[in-house]
C-alpha cells in the first residue's frame, strides 16, 4: 500500500523516523529545483535541499495540516535559501538599489505591473524559459521565481525579503522585461521555431 504524505507525517510524529524517507523521496526533486532556480548554483542548491529537509524533520511536530505539506516544505526551502544568502554576505541584492528604494509612491509601478503576464506565460517553450531564468540577475531571478513560478503573492514576497510590496512589483516588472528580451533572443536562435508554447511551470 502506497504511503501518503499524511501517513508518513503521522508515523514520524509517532516515533517512526524512517517514515521521513518517504517524504524526502516524494519532494526532493521539487525542493532542489526551487533552490536551484533561486540560486543558479547546482552544488549549493544540493546542500540547501538537504538543509531544508533537516529543518523540516526537526519542525515536523509543528505541522498542523492547515496547508499542504508541500506548501509548508517549500516555504522552509525558500527561507533556507534566503538565510544562506544573508549569512554568506553575497553580492546578491534582494532589494532595490538605493535610488529605487527612494522612489516615491507616485513614481512606483502601477498595480497592473503585479498582475499575471499572459503574454509571457504562453510565449516560449520550457527549455528556453529555464535558460532565460538562469541568465537573470540574482535579485531579479529570486523575485521572478517566487512570484511567477512558485506562485507567492507580492505581500508574501515582501515579508520574506524584508522590503515593500512596491519594491517587489518594481523588481518583478523589470525581471519580466528582461525575460522578454532574453526569450526573444532564444526564439531567434532555434532552428525549429514552431515549438508548441507551454504555460509557465515549476
Amino acid at each position: 500500500m502506497l504511503m501518503t504524505d499524511l501517513d508518513a507525517i503521522n508515523r514520524v510524529k509517532s516515533g517512526d523516523t524512517q517514515a521521513f524517507e518517504r517524504l524526502y523521496q516524494n519532494h526532493k526533486r521539487r525542493v532542489f529545483s526551487l533552490c536551484l532556480r533561486m540560486l543558479g548554483d547546482y552544488a549549493i542548491a544540493e546542500d540547501l535541499t538537504q538543509e531544508a529537509f533537516m529543518l523540516a524533520f526537526r519542525r515536523l511536530s509543528s505541522f498542523r495540516g492547515d496547508s499542504a505539506f508541500s506548501t509548508w516544505l517549500h516555504r522552509i526551502a525558500v527561507n533556507t535559501v534566503l538565510m544562506h544568502i544573508r549569512q554568506s554576505k553575497s553580492r546578491i541584492t534582494l532589494q532595490l538599489s538605493i535610488d529605487e528604494l527612494n522612489t516615491t509612491e507616485e513614481e512606483s509601478p502601477r498595480e497592473t505591473i503585479g498582475a499575471a503576464d499572459q503574454q509571457l506565460a504562453y510565449s516560449i517553450d520550457r527549455l528556453a524559459l529555464i535558460h532565460a531564468i538562469d541568465q537573470l540577475a540574482p535579485g531579479y531571478r529570486i523575485i521572478f521565481v517566487l512570484h511567477d513560478i512558485e506562485g507567492y503573492n507580492h505581500q508574501e514576497i515582501a515579508e520574506m525579503l524584508g522590503c515593500s510590496v512596491g519594491n517587489t512589483k518594481s523588481q518583478l516588472h523589470k525581471a519580466r522585461m528582461r525575460m522578454r528580451s532574453l526569450l526573444h533572443g532564444e526564439t531567434r536562435s532555434y532552428e525549429k521555431p514552431d515549438l508548441a508554447p507551454t504555460r509557465l511551470a515549476a
